[in-house]
C-alpha cells in the first residue's frame, strides 16, 4: 500500500469510527431515573430539563397515556436523563430536590415540579414554588436548603450533563432516543412515539 493510500486508508477508519461513535447507544448510569421493566424489548431514553418548557408540556399533555400505553404494560423501559437548560439553577434545584425526596418519589416530585413551571416563571417565586413541591413529598424547609446547596450533589450533576453533552452529544431538550436511535427532539407527539416504539419493536 502506497503512502498515500495508506493516509487515506488511515483517515476513512477514522472517519468511519467517529460516526460509529455518534450512533452509538447512550450508556444508562447507575444514577439514572428509569422505569418499567428493565428487560423490554424497547428501551427509551429521555433528555430533559426541569426548567424547559418544551419538556413540561411533554410531560403534562403526552407522557402520561404513553407511560400507561407502553411503560406500565411491560413493552418499554424507560430512562430519564437529567439535562441543564436556562435558567439552569432552577433546573438543577429542581433535580436535587426530586433526588433529595428519595428514588421512590422522584418521578412523582419531578412531575409537580414540571406542573408548577408556569406559575415559578410567572410569579418568579422559584424558590417558594420548589419548597412547596418539596415540603408536600415530606421534606422541611431545612432539609430542603440543605438539599439545594449540597455540592457533593451539583457536582455529580454537572458531571452526568457535562458527559450528555460531550459523549452523547445532546443539544437541547426534550431529546428521545429508542433503541439507540434518535427519534424525536422538541416537541413530540404521542403519534410520532407510537410509530418510533412500533420500529422498534419488530
Amino acid at each position: 500500500m502506497s503512502k498515500l493510500s495508506h493516509s487515506l486508508f488511515i483517515a476513512a477508519l477514522v472517519g468511519v469510527m467517529a460516526l460509529a461513535g455518534c450512533n452509538k447507544a447512550p450508556k444508562i448510569d447507575a444514577a439514572d431515573m428509569s422505569m418499567g421493566d428493565a428487560k423490554a424489548k424497547v428501551q427509551m431514553i429521555e433528555y430533559a430539563s426541569a426548567s424547559c418548557s418544551h419538556c413540561a408540556r411533554f410531560n403534562n399533555d403526552v407522557f402520561p397515556a404513553f407511560k400507561a400505553k407502553y411503560i406500565d404494560s411491560g413493552k418499554v423501559h424507560y430512562t430519564f436523563k437529567e439535562f441543564l437548560t436556562p435558567p439552569v439553577e432552577v433546573a438543577a434545584a429542581g433535580f436535587l430536590t426530586a433526588r433529595c425526596a428519595g428514588k421512590d418519589k422522584y418521578f412523582s416530585v419531578l412531575d409537580a415540579i414540571f406542573h408548577s413551571q408556569e406559575e415559578m416563571f410567572q410569579t418568579g417565586d422559584m424558590r417558594g414554588v420548589l419548597l412547596r413541591v418539596a415540603q408536600s413529598a415530606g421534606m422541611t424547609e431545612a432539609q430542603f436548603n440543605s438539599c439545594i446547596t449540597d455540592e457533593t450533589a451539583l457536582k455529580a450533576l454537572n458531571a452526568r450533563v457535562d458527559n450528555a453533552t460531550k459523549n452523547d452529544k445532546i443539544s437541547g431538550t426534550p431529546t428521545f432516543i429508542i433503541n439507540g436511535k434518535q427519534v424525536a427532539s422538541g416537541e413530540v407527539t404521542l403519534q410520532q412515539l407510537d410509530a418510533a416504539v412500533a420500529d422498534a419493536s419488530k
